[in-house]
């Protein structure tokens, strides 16, 4: 990165510092944290998405969606998330590349299954052997904001429900007497009110979720957590020119910062939004700021 760089053994502390930090896979590194916030602007939205989809499933007077979005909060819920991912990124991998089988190999005439092999013609492998590095990173990114969206996705059903159950009676059944057909009364009156009893509950999933990152790095992704353990690692001069011991506790404290700082700029966003969706409501939010207003 700088012109002084060229011999690390004649840096001072300063300089060295200055080199080491700015070296090709420490700019990846660096990278990793915008892959993080990447996850995090994608996955939220799509994971809101999956869980008002899985509310009005769970609610629907039809019985048999009803179970279904039961079963899909429930299950997804019941089962441990390290469990769910692992399993969860391969299955879909393997359901994409058989789909990719069937419709590119149809001559194919040996087992897919062969023992504990999960075998499949060369054209129908996700990523191709070919592809750049860059595909093979973004498959692995979209698999992970698939399997983030549905897991967050139940547990944001599971509040959206219940929030959805929280909101008045009497005002339904008002909008009802104004002759509200039940489409408008779901869309007019019970969603915007459902928000303010589902923030709460929202606002802990995102903590949640800020902190499930880092199981990034166990579906081979190169996250933050990835970088982290490798650059902290010790170094002898044999593999690198920046030797140095056994540094993980500095790029691990890094990221115990940049998470609680993170989650920090993240409370006083949410404390914003929930003072702005309360106003005028008739919570306990709402009535405080009647009161303070008032005073």
């Amino acid at each position: 990165m700088f012109s002084f760089c060229t011999d690390p053994d004649t840096l001072d502390q300063a300089r060295w510092l200055a080199c080491y930090l700015t070296t090709g896979v420490h700019l990846s590194f660096y990278m990793s944290f915008l892959k993080v916030l990447g996850l995090l602007a994608v996955t939220a939205p799509v994971a809101l998405g999956f869980g008002f989809a899985g509310a009005m499933v769970a609610r629907s007077h039809i019985a048999p969606l009803s179970w279904i979005g039961k079963a899909y909060i429930a299950i997804v819920r019941g089962v441990p998330d390290i469990a769910f991912f692992l399993f969860f990124v391969i299955a879909l991998d393997q359901a994409f590349e058989y789909l990719r089988h069937k419709a590119l190999c149809p001559d194919w005439d040996e087992p897919i299954r062969q023992g504990r092999d999960f075998v499949v013609c060369q054209a129908a492998k996700l990523p191709l052997g070919n592809a750049p590095q860059w595909v093979h990173e973004t498959y692995g990114f979209s698999l992970a904001v698939i399997t983030f969206s549905i897991v967050f996705g139940a547990f944001a059903a599971n509040v959206i429900f219940g929030a959805m159950r929280a909101v008045p009676r009497a005002q339904l059944e008002t909008a009802e007497a104004y002759g509200m057909t039940r489409r408008q009364t779901f869309w007019r009156v019970l969603v915007p009110q459902m928000w303010v009893f589902a923030l709460p509950g929202l606002s802990n999933l995102w903590m949640v979720l800020i902190k499930a990152t880092p199981l990034l790095f166990l579906l081979g992704v190169e996250d933050i957590v990835y970088w982290a353990r490798e650059l902290g690692g010790t170094k002898t001069p044999r593999f690198t020119d920046y030797p140095h011991g056994d540094w993980r506790m500095w790029y691990f404290l890094g990221l115990l910062v940049f998470y609680l700082a993170f989650t920090r700029v993240s409370e006083i966003a949410l404390d914003r939004i929930m003072g702005r969706l309360t106003l005028g409501q008739a919570t306990a939010g709402g009535e405080a700021q009647r009161k303070g207003a008032v005073a």
